[in-house]
């Protein structure tokens, strides 16, 4: 490996690094402080690298990575995003008590995985980062050892194990038909007509789509989804819905890529039905829920269908649309799970809609956070979800997909019934009597404070300033493929 390699492999070499010495440090003395704190320098260390990876890219690292400015902001997000469950969870686990510093191992290493699936330009590697970030989710669904927790764990892990079966023969069939596994011959494949319509070629894309749909939690891929929210403990619901299904797209997205057009033939039209039901039944199933992490895990379901929308267009529009979108929603529903992280006690979880009865009054500046996040997931004006919504449906527009952006339209107009009926508990009027542990009366950390002001702040500055973002993901996906 030389210089320019290492330098360009660096934040992921930093956080890998990080993940030994936490080992290290949790085997010589048990802190959960320490463990945080070792955690929190190496994701920052690994940030502050990113200028210096800049500076080589782009750049191929062995035949399996592929470092270049796209690679570099999804690395970002990401880590910025891990920052964020590390802080809002911190008070959330010294809470329990009992094997706290392991969480952030098993996190580091998922973020590793998710960082390999965002390089990756091989079949192996983008094997071996999925493997990697799904064996650390395994554990971390049923982290809390609850009865509802490892049922969670265990149904993840038995359909998490079943779809990498399946995605993995996809990836063999692919390969016996081609005899590539580079994921640039395979983009090339997916738009030819000539391959696209080779029955070896269009089994292995089956399968494969089979397993990566199951990692999006699309439709009809969906169904671990709400029980898998609900059961795992409220910070790694968060790391669930941001960072791991990040890393898939972001592969997905360098996958399908078309720079002219859009995606079009047999995978064009199997993404087009999976956006369409994936808009429809998980803003239609969410209306029927009482449970708040389950409303947002069929939330998520729709949300995976409008990035799809933006995949589906193409182009440099279509790329930075979904980029955009998909960074508003990871800091939308970091400030939303954080929010029920923050208010959740000892022994139960602020999940219910009861939960939330009445926090306004209580807890005006929570709530007020809360209102933020949840009128930023139903596009509302002046927030980050509207510009993100905004965005995708221009990219829509540009390559006449009508019948998926009139999908979106409706599907949106569903979902925000149920972002109000949130609100609207939440500005009820409490019960008479609070008791002592309710979500009014919890003390809030200044991490967790701070974690949450910066962002709504980032809620509000992506909404009315989006040039700030904006043209730094144009300028890194210009060149995506």
């Amino acid at each position: 490996m030389s210089h320019a390699d290492f330098t360009a492999s660096l934040p992921m070499l930093i956080v890998s690094v990080t993940a030994v010495l936490l080992m290290l440090s949790i085997a010589i003395r048990r802190s959960h402080m320490a463990a945080a704190a070792i955690s929190l320098i190496g994701l920052f260390v690994a940030l502050a690298s990113l200028p210096f990876a800049s500076s080589v890219v782009p750049r191929q690292v062995t035949a399996f990575f592929i470092f270049d400015s796209y690679s570099l902001i999804y690395v970002a997000i990401l880590l910025l995003a891990t920052a964020f469950v590390f802080l809002l969870g911190y008070d959330y686990l010294d809470r329990r008590k009992e094997h706290r510093e392991e969480f952030y191992l098993l996190v580091l290493l998922a973020t590793t995985g998710a960082m390999v699936l965002v390089a990756s330009r091989n079949f192996a590697s983008f094997f071996l980062g999925l493997e990697l970030l799904s064996v650390a989710l395994y554990t971390l669904i049923a982290y809390a050892r609850t009865e509802r927790a490892v049922e969670a764990g265990i149904k993840y892990l038995i359909l998490a194990a079943s779809s990498s079966s399946i995605l993995l023969f996809g990836l063999a069939l692919i390969y016996s038909g081609s005899g590539t596994m580079e994921l640039s011959q395979f983009t090339a494949m997916t738009h030819s007509t000539r391959q696209a319509s080779s029955l070896l070629f269009l089994a292995g894309l089956a399968l494969t789509l089979t397993g990566v749909g199951f990692k999006l939690a699309v439709v009809p891929f969906h169904l671990w989804t709400p029980d898998v929210y609900e059961g795992a403990p409220l910070p790694v619901t968060t790391f669930i819905a941001t960072i791991s299904k990040g890393g898939m797209f972001a592969l997905l997205l360098r996958w399908f890529h078309s720079e002219v057009g859009g995606l079009a033939g047999a995978p064009g039209l199997v993404l087009s039905i999976i956006a369409i039901a994936s808009m429809l039944t998980g803003n239609l199933l969410a209306l029927r829920q009482t449970n708040v992490k389950r409303i947002l895990a069929y939330s998520s379901i729709a949300h995976m269908g409008y990035l799809l929308v933006a995949l589906l267009a193409g182009g440099v529009l279509g790329a930075s649309a979904a980029t955009y979108y998909l960074a508003a929603y990871m800091v939308t529903i970091l400030g939303a799970f954080g929010t029920m992280t923050v208010l959740s006690g000892t022994r139960w979880e602020a999940a219910s809609l009861d939960s939330f009865r009445g926090l306004f009054w209580q807890r005006p500046l929570v709530a007020a956070t809360f209102t933020t996040m949840l009128l930023s997931l139903a596009g509302i004006p002046l927030t980050a979800g509207f510009l993100g919504k905004f965005y995708v449906l221009i990219a829509g527009a540009s390559q006449s997909r009508w019948v998926l952006l009139f999908t979106l339209v409706v599907s949106s107009t569903i979902g925000l019934f149920y972002y109000l009926r949130i609100i609207v508990v939440m500005y009820s009027q409490p019960a008479e009597h609070i008791a002592a542990g309710d979500p009014g009366t919890l003390p809030l950390s200044i991490p967790a404070a701070l974690a949450l002001a910066a962002l709504t702040g980032l809620v509000f500055l992506l909404g009315v300033y989006p040039a700030l973002l904006w043209n730094v993901i144009v300028e890194a996906t210009h060149n995506l493929g």
